[in-house]
């Protein structure tokens, strides 16, 4: 698969960019929040727990949150406090039991799936339900999975109509998995993320959304998060 510098697990954030997850508690507290959509259940302080990292003795943050437990995706989500149109995302994750489930949510609306096990179009490395599952790309249990995402949002004109779908590329291990793809709908309804529940996920809105992780009462693992803001021109987020 084709390959590009400053990729995969252990990259450094790239010039311009921010930490937003470092796997202390501090920086959890800091710059992310829950998500209170419709099912909202959990309570501040937030129950995403720190925990060490087994392999490098460094703390990292897991999503198995009490209030997600049963799949209850949307009742204990977090996202980050800063709110973006156009990014450069990275992601590192750790799937510790089969079937582990979770989600990287591009603006909260676009989930790239995590999720061991699943191979379809709602599996692994997809864009949920638009994209195949890249499967073969994942490091499977027990390893860091980096995800590396350029996102560029939906356009709209002045009226306030939709002109152009959002599209995104995304490399996963520091292997090229879609490139330029335009994404139709929030998926998953209401409980999603923003805009899940307008015109069956179709009503996508212009409002700005942070980078949200899922919590569905499963042990995986999160560190490494950096975003830096982008704003393209052309509807092209290849890199």
């Amino acid at each position: 698969m084709e390959k590009a510098p400053e990729l995969g697990v252990g990259a450094d954030p790239v010039e311009g960019a921010e930490l937003y997850l470092d796997g202390t508690r501090e920086m959890l507290d800091e710059k992310w929040e829950y998500w209170e959509g419709p099912r909202f259940s959990a309570e501040y302080p937030i129950k995403w727990m720190t925990v060490e990292d087994q392999s490098t003795g460094k703390m990292v943050v897991s999503s198995n949150d009490p209030a997600g437990r049963g799949g209850k995706y949307g009742s204990a989500d977090i996202v980050t406090k800063d709110k973006f149109r156009d990014f450069r995302a990275h992601v590192e994750f750790f799937v510790a039991t089969p079937g582990g489930n979770s989600g990287v949510y591009l603006q909260n609306r676009y989930e790239i799936q995590v999720l061991d096990g699943d191979t379809t179009s709602h599996g692994m490395g997809a864009i949920i339900n638009e994209t195949p599952s890249p499967y073969h790309l994942y490091k499977g249990i027990g390893e860091w999975n980096a995800y590396d995402i350029q996102f560029r949002a939906a356009r709209f004109d002045e009226e306030g109509n939709l002109t152009e779908q959002p599209i995104t590329t995304v490399y996963f291990n520091g292997a090229k998995a879609h490139t330029n793809i335009a994404i139709n709908q929030v998926w998953g309804g209401e409980n999603s993320g923003l805009d899940g529940g307008n015109d069956g996920g179709k009503g996508i809105t212009d409002t700005p959304g942070g980078l949200k992780l899922q919590a569905e009462g499963h042990d995986v693992l999160y560190r490494n998060i950096w975003i830096k803001e982008m704003n393209f021109a052309t509807p092209d987020t290849n890199f």
